[in-house]
């Protein structure tokens, strides 16, 4: 994400359902922070979540929040400026950013994927965002499939558990159900989520149940990411939110997006894309 073109000193908050994001612009310098998200936003915690950053609040001269409860701070917060920004301009002004597009060039059309606990997909034209479809799935599905199945809701934990198991381990693959091929899909592709579950009263391996679920939540949010834009007829489609830090959803994602035909990029720093395009709407609008 390129910021270098902002002038002064800024900080924006995400406060998503499992996370909170914290982004700091000072004298040029790019500082991020990532905590779990806990209690009610503050003026206290504010200053808590910029000091994770290294950066005191007296240097700023705006602080940009959105997500969650975010509306509940004061207007200001040790004299600095509290600018609330709306959730869906966020996530899509972020993922602009986080798609390289120059402020300059963001009439390009955009579906960009918001993969946090749940998962929203926004179209971004220029200046108009709008909500496209969005779905229950996504990185809190896996956590709590992840605290039923493997005791765990470790997102690195469940990544190299993920890495080391295969997940026609716990599915059931197009060779298990069909006796040819399905048009130019391989035989090892998915033919039921957790199918061979249902087969076998056998337990399967802590790995691969991993893996399935991953697998799982991957494959959702991916399909739905070529749907939305398809529907929308838009070629581009970028994944924000903190879900693509796990190569073993990034390797799920990327098999979708390979079965369709369709890119699906996957951007490092993702995660804190929210923030940033918080922070450029904020600024943008002063």
């Amino acid at each position: 994400m390129n910021l270098s073109y902002l002038t002064g000193n800024y900080a924006a908050i995400d406060y998503g359902i499992s996370n909170t994001d914290v982004i700091t612009l000072v004298k040029g310098e790019v500082r991020t922070a990532k905590m779990r998200t806990h209690g009610e936003p503050s003026p206290g915690q504010v200053v808590d979540l910029l000091a994770a950053c290294g950066t005191d609040p007296s240097v700023l001269e705006l602080i940009a929040t959105t997500g969650g409860r975010h509306r509940t701070l004061p207007a200001a917060i040790e004299g600095i400026q509290i600018a609330p920004v709306g959730e869906l301009e966020a996530i899509a002004r972020g993922g602009q950013a986080l798609a390289g597009l120059e402020p300059s060039a963001l009439d390009e059309p955009l579906i960009v994927v918001s993969a946090g606990s749940g998962t929203a997909y926004m179209e971004a034209r220029g200046r108009a965002y709008r909500h496209v479809i969005g779905s229950g799935v996504g990185g809190g599905t896996m956590l709590g499939l992840a605290r039923l199945l493997l005791g765990t809701t470790n997102p690195q934990v469940i990544d190299r558990l993920a890495l080391e198991g295969d997940a026609n381990g716990v599915d059931l693959a197009l060779s298990d159900v069909v006796a040819g091929p399905i048009g130019t899909l391989p035989p090892d592709t998915t033919a039921v989520n957790f199918g061979r579950m249902a087969r076998s009263a056998a337990a399967p391996a802590r790995e691969d149940m991993a893996a399935g679920i991953v697998t799982l939540v991957g494959q959702v949010v991916a399909t739905l990411a070529v749907t939305a834009a398809r529907g929308e007829k838009i070629e581009r489609a970028v994944f924000t939110g903190h879900l693509t830090d796990m190569q073993s959803m990034r390797t799920a994602i990327a098999r979708v997006s390979h079965f369709f035909g369709m890119p699906l990029e996957m951007p490092e720093n993702a995660g804190f894309s929210t923030a940033a395009g918080a922070l450029l709407y904020a600024v943008e609008q002063k």
